[in-house]
């Protein structure tokens, strides 16, 4: 069975474009995942902790035979190999991949949470979302393109 999952990447560290390039190669290896769209690159202003340079961020959309948990720990992985480091809340990284939602299932988890508890607040998420999912439903906070408009654009910049 195949479940559609909504997947956020971010990099502000050792060449961020680079980063995330080289992060969608890496999950279109992975033969769970059957298909991937994939948003434009966004260059976007930090949140919560600021003194730290500007992010790359992307949204993909796979198909995928993973189970939720599964894909977690393929993207955790994903993320060490890339040399993940998480010293703080906010911290600067070489790559971050968070599950934003698996096939509109709700978790609450220590481990888990879905959807994504703040992916609604983040224009770096909706913004690349709403490029290639506009109706994406994400929770009962709207679609995609409508918190997209509700965020704004302060702070994020389509680079490629």
């Amino acid at each position: 069975m195949f479940h559609i999952a909504v997947i956020a990447l971010g990099s502000n560290l050792a060449n961020p474009i680079e980063q995330i390039q080289n992060a969608i190669k890496r999950l279109n290896t992975l033969p769970e995942i059957q298909s991937m769209t994939v948003s434009s690159l966004y260059r976007t202003a930090p949140v919560g902790y600021t003194e730290q340079p500007d992010f790359i961020n992307a949204v993909a959309i796979i198909h995928t035979t993973f189970s939720p948990y599964q894909l977690l720990h393929a993207l955790q992985d994903i993320e060490q190999q890339f040399g993940r480091e998480r010293s703080f809340r906010n911290a600067p990284r070489t790559l971050d991949l968070d599950i934003i939602d698996f096939s509109g299932e709700i978790y609450n988890q220590p481990e888990l949470t879905l959807p994504h508890p703040r992916a609604h607040e983040r224009g770096f998420v909706m913004h690349p979302l709403a490029e290639i999912a506009p109706d994406y439903p994400i929770g009962h906070f709207g679609n995609a393109q409508q918190l997209s408009q509700k965020l704004g654009n302060d702070g994020i910049e389509k680079i490629m």
